[in-house]
């Protein structure tokens, strides 16, 4: 049995019946008002806070239905979540004047109020806590000194790290806001702060939400700007660890733009309800229901992944949809539960509650509430079906996207590749000598028998088991939009892709998989913090003017001192578990690795780095403009997050190698002569103690080559001790960084590599024998350029992966990563080149300098020809055959 897709559509909402004592005690109709929940305490279960909001209405603009600040209110309500009854509360202390528009966010087992409008216009920001702790409800209101955000109305305020109050935008009465405050509840005297956060801000906004995630990222969601336009876009707010804050602009495609909406996390999920557009219009259709997945930078409506923007109507009525057709309503959540109350919907007062269950655990069970919770009159207005539908994750025939078209490939480029030498191999052969010569007992092993007794059968595992399975959409950032903010992502069938026509065959395996926990090691006066703020920047990274490197040789020894610490205690194969992203050969094209993590996420805690792990197979030098930046980025983030990022080493990270395909001379033309020498030196000290290879669920296996003649098992891998260079090596480590795949899956056993003498090709039996002995799935390799980013061999058993795009400036291919989800399924994701600049290289000597300053080289020392593409006869006098 297959495993349950990892992103999961939005979720049905549903009418929820509740019980009240009194008519005082029942919440009425109302919008403009929030709704907190707040936790359990010794004597109360959880419980929402109803405060605030407009109870009567009147004519607004242009005939849109407005408040009428007469009908504000300061009554306050809880409801019990356990029994679902409301009750009116009655705290002691002075409450705050009737408001609507106001901002709220609990503190533990309190509500903090702030802002808003009412009867006498705008509220003052002082700051009203309702203390929910014990029975003897009360209200108090916070001394709070110096400056603050002040009077306001359309903000919003949550509480971020389980610490900081953060406010931000809105409305002062004069101007639309675009500023963000910060109050530390730990810290007194309270004192507002005004941020001044780095990265992509939000422009200024009003009736926007904003929604902290459980690790601390508050995130804003649409709203309206100073013009009256409704806003699509999300953006994070992070504090680091240094005390910097910092804007990212949220990746995927927003179903719709929308303001006085509402909005809140479960988990990763933020849940986005209803709202209107310009002049009042309602969200309408499947929109009105949005998830913005934040652990894969995806918006999700009912119907799955949205992959284009706009108000899509539904054929039949439905009642989740038609439900939500509504704005300035409140929404909460506890547990898995979203809750949303009131609003307003045309010139209608609404006094309804909604219930939905966050769709990742809806999906387990046939209806997601207990009988309990089940309306007990179906025949009311505020009943609804109380099953919910479980969802599939294959998009039926009528949602497929439209499919774009793809890569068209320069002849002349392909003719250059073709007649270029292997020439990778100039060193390849002299490192393979010096193998044979090591070895006074070469580990070269035959292949056993397809008959062998010694091979061992797959098992069949059980139904419940996890299979490692390749999606039949890859995500694919369009090649119209490559440069527009945000991009436009689709769905496209596998059987499009220009080198693909296979799909996997999953067997069944199930293995324990133990994990190790490594300390952070810390650099000094915080460098590799300083490294990530400097350079991951996915959205606006420059490269530097006249190409100078920001770090000096001290710097980055420090920098690889540190990493070190943490790959020597590492194991030689690493064990993962899923999720995981995995990233093929880099090659020092930084642009690319800062377009994947745009378009597909990025590791920080603005990101993704909370949910999914980061892999990378090697080759992270050489050939493009920018090894320097890609390796040291790669070695700070592995700092920061030691058990998330995870590197493995390519046969580029050896110094024979890196000498002269690119990396030893990057690093003397921009660091000087005697920094750079002494930097390109650290570095491979560094790269001899990179793992090997990595383990994902042990069903998984990465590397950087493949197993070539000698590799039949993971433990000969795992018997490699390191530090080790490539002369030391045996022939299992010129195996593993350097062997292909054969040319296609009629090309069985072992065949000469084009690459060099001594180098060999393994055809699918090899795959097939390995996988089987080893009780693995698959094999995801990198190391030979794939027009499409990415490239299935043996029946879909192995899986090469490229991730920089038109290698060498000549190939045209794209770039891909693969998602490997919780379930096993992998998912494609992949980029386009660039188009050429508008700029002439006359009007732009920096570019100049950029795109030509290693072509000699590239000419001199041509790449490997694209897989799939001809391969040409080697000249025995060519740099191949040294």
């Amino acid at each position: 049995m297959g495993s349950k897709p990892r992103v999961y559509p939005a979720p049905d909402y549903r009418y929820l019946e509740s019980y009240w004592d009194t008519d005082e005690d029942a919440p009425g109709p109302r919008c403009g008002h929030t709704l907190t929940a707040v936790a359990a305490t010794k004597t109360h279960g959880p419980r929402l806070i109803l405060f605030g909001g407009a109870t009567a209405i009147g004519g607004g603009n242009g005939g849109a239905a407005g408040i009428r600040l007469d009908g504000v209110t300061n009554c306050i309500h809880s409801y019990d979540v356990l029994t679902r009854k409301w009750t009116r509360l009655r705290p002691a202390g002075e409450p705050p004047s009737p408001r609507a528009a106001h901002a709220a966010a609990a503190v533990g087992t309190m509500v903090v109020f702030q802002g808003g409008i009412g009867p006498a216009g705008h509220s003052t920001d002082d700051l009203y806590v309702l203390d929910l702790t014990n029975d003897k409800f009360k209200w108090h209101r916070v001394v709070v000194q110096g400056q603050g955000p002040g009077p306001r109305y359309g903000h919003v305020m949550d509480l971020v790290a389980q610490r900081y109050l953060v406010t931000v935008s809105g409305n002062d009465g004069k101007r639309v806001l675009s500023d963000a405050w910060a109050l530390d509840t730990a810290q007194k005297p309270y004192v507002w702060q005004r941020l001044n956060p780095e990265g992509d801000r939000p422009t200024a906004r009003m009736y926007a939400t904003g929604s902290a995630r459980a690790d601390g990222m508050f995130l804003l969601c649409g709203g309206r700007d100073a013009s009256g336009t409704p806003l699509a876009d999300a953006y994070g707010l992070l504090m680091h660890r240094n005390g910097l804050w910092e804007w990212t602009l949220a990746p995927g495609v927003s179903p719709s733009p929308r303001y006085q909406h509402a909005a809140v996390f479960v988990g990763n999920r933020l849940h986005v309800t209803g709202g209107v557009l310009r002049g009042g219009r309602a969200v309408e259709g499947d929109a009105a229901i949005a998830v913005l997945d934040t652990s894969y930078g995806v918006w999700l409506d009912r119907n799955g992944l949205v992959t284009s923007r706009g108000n899509k109507g539904h054929s039949d009525l439905d009642p989740s949809l038609e439900a939500m057709r509504r704005c300035r309503h409140a929404a909460a959540s506890v547990g898995v539960r979203i809750y949303a109350y009131g609003g307003l919907k045309g010139d209608t007062l609404l006094d309804d509650l909604l219930v939905a269950e966050n769709s990742q655990y809806q999906s387990d069970v046939t209806s997601p509430v207990s009988p309990s919770e089940r309306p007990l009159m179906p025949s009311s207005p505020r009943s609804n079906d109380t099953n919910f539908a479980p969802f599939s994750s294959t998009s039926s025939p009528d949602d497929r996207p439209e499919t774009p078209s793809f890569f068209g490939i320069n002849r002349n480029s392909l003719e250059k590749l073709a007649e270029a030498s292997a020439a990778e191999a100039e060193v390849a052969n002299a490192v393979w000598q010096s193998a044979q010569a090591a070895s006074a007992t070469p580990e070269e092993a035959s292949l056993s028998d397809g008959n062998s007794q010694s091979v061992e059968t797959i098992s069949e595992g059980s139904d419940n088991e996890a299979d490692v399975r390749l999606h039949s959409r890859a995500v694919v950032v369009a090649k119209e939009a490559v440069g527009n903010l945000g991009g436009m992502v689709r769905q496209l069938s596998l059987d499009q892709f220009e080198n693909e026509s296979r799909r996997m065959l999953p067997s069944h395996n199930d293995l324990s998989n133990p994990t190790k926990k490594f300390a952070r090691q810390r650099s000094p006066q915080g460098l590799h913090k300083k490294i990530i703020s400097t350079l991951l920047r996915p959205r606006n990274w420059k490269p530097p003017v006249n190409r100078k490197f920001f770090l000096d040789s001290y710097e980055v020894g420090e920098l690889c001192y540190a990493a070190e610490q943490i790959f020597m205690h590492e194991p030689t194969v690493l064990q993962l578990k899923a999720p995981v992203k995995v990233f093929g050969d880099l090659h020092g094209q930084f642009g690319d690795l800062m377009r994947l993590f745009d378009e597909y996420g990025f590791p920080s805690t603005a990101g993704d780095i909370t949910y999914i792990d980061y892999l990378f197979l090697g080759d992270y030098v050489d050939r493009g403009q920018h090894s320097l930046e890609t390796i040291t980025l790669l070695l700070a983030l592995k700092i920061e997050y030691p058990d998330n990022v995870h590197l493995i080493r390519g046969n580029h990270e050896a110094a024979d190698i890196n000498a002269l395909f690119g990396f030893r001379i990057e690093c003397i033309e921009r660091m000087g002569e005697n920094d750079g020498i002494w930097a390109w030196t650290r570095f491979n000290q560094l790269f001899n103690y990179l793992p090997l290879a990595a383990l994902i669920e042990k069903k998984i296996i990465c590397m950087h080559g493949g197993i070539g003649r000698s590799i039949n098992s993971v433990e000969q891998i795992e018997k490699l001790e390191r530090p080790i260079t490539m002369d030391a090596g045996s022939i299992v480590l010129m195996d593993l960084l350097w062997s292909d795949p054969t040319e296609n899956d009629s090309v069985e056993g072992l065949r000469p590599n084009a690459r060099g003498p001594g180098l060999v090709t393994f055809g699918p039996d090899r795959v097939t024998e390995f996988c089987k002995r080893n009780k693995l799935q698959l094999i995801i390799r990198a190391h030979e350029c794939v027009m499409d980013g990415f490239e299935r061999f043996a029946q879909g058993q192995l899986i090469t992966l490229f991730s920089a795009t038109n290698y060498c400036g000549t190939a045209n291919n794209a770039g891909a990563i693969l998602v490997v989800g919780r379930g096993l399924v992998i998912v494609p994701k992949l980029i386009h080149p660039l188009p050429p600049p508008l700029q002439s290289p006359e009007t732009s000597p920096e570019r100049v300098m950029e795109e030509t300053w290693m072509q000699e080289l590239n000419i001199q020392r041509p790449p490997t020809p694209t897989r799939g593409r001809p391969q040409p006869d080697l000249d025995r006098s060519s740099l191949a055959y040294i």
